[in-house]
């Protein structure tokens, strides 16, 4: 029997909220989504910033144990893509990347109420199932 699905909320933030977002994760300057992370024990951490870190290491322990090193400095080499992953958030719960559907959805409840076009622009939820999930690139 194969385990039970686990879940990952991402949020899109506008240019502007997405700048202070990544200068002060705890989100002191929007009360609101503060309220939310602090009721579930959530954290926020930029993609890009992820993506540079994952890069980063790879350089410095050994691109050969890093499989999406060259498709990862790629995507934070290009502009565009630079830009859209600068806007884009994961939620750790309890230090967790993904999580238990209850905590998910009470997540997703509290942050879809504070979609606003100039603060948290989308929210989006990813599960664990590969089917629904795109697959690494192939090594070239």
């Amino acid at each position: 029997m194969s385990s039970p699905l686990q879940y990952q909320l991402r949020i899109t933030a506008s240019a502007q909220l997405a700048d202070s977002l990544r200068a002060d994760p705890s989100c002191a300057a929007h009360p609101a989504l503060h309220a939310i992370l602090q009721a579930h024990r959530a954290t926020l951490k930029c993609q890009f910033d992820a993506f540079a870190d994952y890069v980063s290491e790879a350089e410095r322990m050994g691109i050969e144990n890093y499989p999406l090193y060259q498709w990862t400095r790629q995507t934070i080499e290009n502009p565009e893509k630079k830009a859209k992953y600068l806007c884009s958030f994961t939620l750790y719960a309890n230090g967790d990347e993904v999580y238990d559907k209850a905590i998910a959805d009470a997540l997703e409840t509290g942050l879809s109420k504070l979609v606003d076009p100039n603060g948290i622009v989308r929210v989006s939820r990813y599960d664990t199932n590969p089917d629904n999930n795109p697959q690494p690139p192939a090594r070239a």
